[in-house]
């Protein structure tokens, strides 16, 4: 790896001391020591790979610009690449207590033979597969933002914690599979859980939910929104219902109205009990047609001030659009 050593001797402060250069311009060769350690490289964000020969008990890559890793890596207990946004390949046979891969956004992939008690992949926004024998022992797996995955492994069998958020594609959970703490699934496009998890601890934005509310949210009542003490959820249950439903059936008050390229606006507020009032602009889409409400501050008066807010503008007069589209 003459060319990792020669790049991190020119890079500020180097690598380790396990891999600089000494001062006859030899690389120092890897130590017990650092077999051993803990190695913290975050953010060295010119480095893109490492030497061979690497075993350690804690490796932290964070914000770096590596893209594979070396084939004889070993990493006892947590290997950090949050942010590798390069990283394309892992080594196969990979064993690691926890490994975190957040954001490695150029990530297709994992490992054959994968092995990890916490695996947190949230944000790796091309990943579209399993290895077949990936093996979680009893941990947590987050995919939250995974938006390419339809489906999970079939072997996973029990974990501790799952995060599916935001995982639109996928839409049904292995049947065997068991969740021993909570199930995170907001924005999620599952439907409904398998008879294993029955009765699991289900979270949506972090906040407790039942299955009614998962999977049925035609059957809760705008009262049942309106009504309830806890603003967090009362937020889940307003989502649940959509913004539109919600504004009519509890006959929203109309603020203000004025036209616009796609015909009529009307500004809508709800007042809600021990909370901030729900306001939102209605308008129409002068090229499709189509109406969408866009949930504006409390404090818009009027629909002009509405859109020029969701432009981006605090002042009206200073939203002064060519074409409204």
């Amino acid at each position: 790896m003459a060319g990792l050593t020669e790049s991190v001797a020119e890079a500020p402060g180097g690598i380790d001391a396990s891999v600089e250069r000494s001062n006859s311009g030899k690389p120092i060769p890897l130590t017990d020591e650092f077999r051993e350690r803990s190695i913290d490289l975050r953010d060295r964000g010119w480095m893109t790979e490492l030497p061979a020969g690497i075993s350690c008990y804690e490796l932290d890559l964070r914000g770096t610009a590596i893209r594979r890793l070396p084939d004889d890596l070993r990493v006892r207990f947590r290997l950090d690449l949050e942010g590798c946004r390069w990283l394309e390949k892992l080594p196969d046979d990979l064993r690691v207590g926890s490994l975190i891969l957040r954001d490695c956004t150029a990530l297709v992939s994992l490992p054959k033979g994968l092995r990890v008690n916490f695996l947190d992949l949230r944000g790796c926004t091309s990943l579209v597969g399993w290895p077949a024998d990936l093996d979680i022992r009893v941990g947590r797996l987050s995919i939250a933002g995974c938006r390419r995955i339809t489906e999970l492994p079939g072997g996973i069998g029990r974990l501790s914690q799952l995060d599916v958020s935001d995982c639109a594609s996928l839409t049904a959970l292995p049947e065997g599979l068991e969740i021993a703490s909570t199930l995170e699934l907001a924005g999620s496009g599952l439907a409904s859980l398998p008879a294993s998890m029955v009765g699991v601890n289900l979270r949506w934005h972090g906040v407790v939910i039942d299955e009614r509310i998962a999977f049925r949210p035609e059957s809760i009542a705008v009262s049942e929104v309106l009504d309830e003490p806890n603003a967090e959820r009362r937020r889940v249950l307003l989502e649940r219902v959509g913004l539109e439903r919600f504004l009519t059936e509890a006959g929203a008050e109309v603020l203000d109205e004025d036209t616009d390229a796609g015909g009529r606006r009307s500004l809508l507020r709800v007042s809600i009990t021990n909370d901030e009032d729900l306001v939102a602009v209605l308008v129409h889409c002068p090229s499709t047609g189509g109406r969408y409400l866009l949930r504006v501050p409390p404090t818009m008066r009027t629909c002009r001030q509405a859109i020029a807010w969701t432009a981006g503008f605090d002042d009206p007069d200073d939203y002064r659009p060519l074409v409204e589209a």
